[in-house]
């Protein structure tokens, strides 16, 4: 290396390290002045999901100055919870906590992107370039929010993830996820545990540590398993206490009876399992599978064998006959993201993701979303497997799943895209360790063997 190319590389570490110094006492900064503004001029009331908020955004800014990405750690936990801040807030603490954090690592963290993030951040901009048509299309707030939003929902979490692995954060970070699905897990047993008790066997939604939607709770904890069973060697888990966990997340799943998120925990596991080839721990999988295939079966036959016009089964059928009407009035660009805000007899939100972008972004959207998923997939799959293997089942999972249910909500969207991120950043990490490992090396034995030289001829 020349002694200008030299020069010009400092020069541009220097500033690297400069502009990175700045933002820190921007985000500081940042951090108080909202906080300040909550605090003064809002008013907290009651509640403690803002309160909580706040508390970790002024510490997470404290933190800033010694640790970048402290607002990025501190935001996975907040990815966990669902609910919408202050009084009557249309904003949950989970996108709020996703916000936080991808902007953190947009300034704070180390590029540039591998080629695998690369590859999905231009795959998501796919998707959403095929969606700004509805956005123009139909003009109205709701929709133009919405597409910032599944923008952030993916690309955001993708970004967020690549720079907690690429810091070095990784095992903190999967820690922090097993960590907060485990409440989440041992609040919807104490909660099942009181139902049980009143002689009430049905579906848990848990109370504790604060409400969620059985299926909310469900497929988020099935992501958190999925971290706890791969158990990836570059993280360095707890062997023990991973397993503990995904037992524990286990009973959770299977009380709360959310099917899609047995299912989708299912299949992750099986190709994940194939992909690994025959062992012991992918024989314990039948274990697993067969039951759980079983309890799903059982208790679609139990709704259809009801003549329950109002349980989720025949609900879904009345729900997918309303969005095939919905989709024919405007079958090209849709009727626009969120259009359920606008009309109150379509107050819902299709329960299935690709008749929801059919119905939100026409045909358009749709092949867009269809070439989104199917790049993932393939992207993912070609990633060295000791790093790709997690980030291919939470991502598959999140896609199984959506086949049942909501796709474009908060934190079940968000988290496997933040997972991913966190194995291709630490991908990367590994990559530059050993590197820095091997030329340490190289430097250390040519003096080792040059001292050896000149005692061989000082003797």
């Amino acid at each position: 290396m020349g002694s200008r190319t030299l020069r010009a590389q400092l020069l541009r570490d220097r500033l690297s390290d400069w502009w990175a110094g700045v933002w820190r006492w921007v985000l500081m900064a940042a951090g108080t002045i909202i906080a300040a503004y909550f605090l003064l001029n809002q008013g907290l009331g009651n509640n403690a999901v803002l309160a909580s908020a706040i508390a970790a955004l002024v510490v997470g800014a404290a933190v800033t100055g010694s640790t970048p990405l402290a607002i990025a750690l501190m935001a996975v936990p907040g990815l966990f919870i669902v609910e919408r801040i202050g009084a009557g807030g249309g904003v949950s603490l989970s996108d709020a906590a996703l916000a936080a954090g991808f902007g953190t690592a947009l300034l704070l963290g180390k590029r540039p992107y591998s080629a695998p993030l690369r590859a999905l951040l231009w795959l998501n901009f796919i998707y959403q370039f095929t969606t700004v048509f509805t956005v123009i299309v139909n003009r109205y707030d709701a929709n133009t929010i919405e597409w910032f939003h599944a923008w952030l929902l993916i690309s955001g979490a993708l970004v967020m993830g690549w720079a907690l692995g690429r810091g070095g954060y990784a095992r903190v970070s999967l820690l922090l996820v097993v960590g907060s699905a485990s409440v989440i897990a041992v609040g919807t047993i104490v909660t099942a545990l009181l139902q049980y008790a009143g002689g009430d066997l049905g579906e848990v939604y848990p109370r504790w540590p604060f409400p969620t939607h059985k299926n909310a709770a469900g497929t988020m904890m099935a992501f958190a398993a999925l971290v706890a069973w791969v158990r990836p060697a570059w993280a360095r888990l707890p062997v023990g206490w991973m397993r503990l966990a995904f037992w524990l997340l286990l009973a959770a799943i299977v009380m709360t009876q959310s099917r899609q998120a047995i299912i989708g925990l299912i299949v992750a596991m099986v190709v994940l399992g194939a992909r690994r080839g025959a062992s012991r721990r992918s024989r314990w999988l039948l274990v697993l599978v067969i039951p759980a295939i079983w309890l799903v079966v059982v208790t679609v036959i139990e709704q259809i064998n009801s003549q329950n016009q109002f349980n989720s089964f025949f609900q879904r059928v009345d729900w997918f006959r309303e969005v095939y009407r919905i989709w024919r009035e405007s079958p090209v660009f849709g009727q626009g993201l969120r259009y359920w805000y606008l009309d109150p007899s379509t107050g819902f939100q299709p329960p299935q993701a690709e008749l929801e972008v059919l119905a939100s972004a026409g045909i358009v959207g749709l092949i867009g979303f269809l070439l989104m998923w199917a790049g993932f997939v393939v992207v993912l799959w070609r990633v060295d497997p000791r790093f790709g293997s997690l980030a291919l089942g939470v991502t598959l999972s999140r896609l199984v799943q959506a086949q049942f249910d909501l796709f474009w909500v908060a934190g079940q969207t968000s988290i496997p895209f933040v997972i991913a991120g966190i194995c291709l950043g630490a991908q990367v990490f590994e990559q530059e360790r050993r590197k820095a490992g091997v030329e340490a090396l190289t430097i250390r034995l040519p003096s080792v063997a040059g001292r050896r030289d000149r005692r061989t001829r000082g003797s």
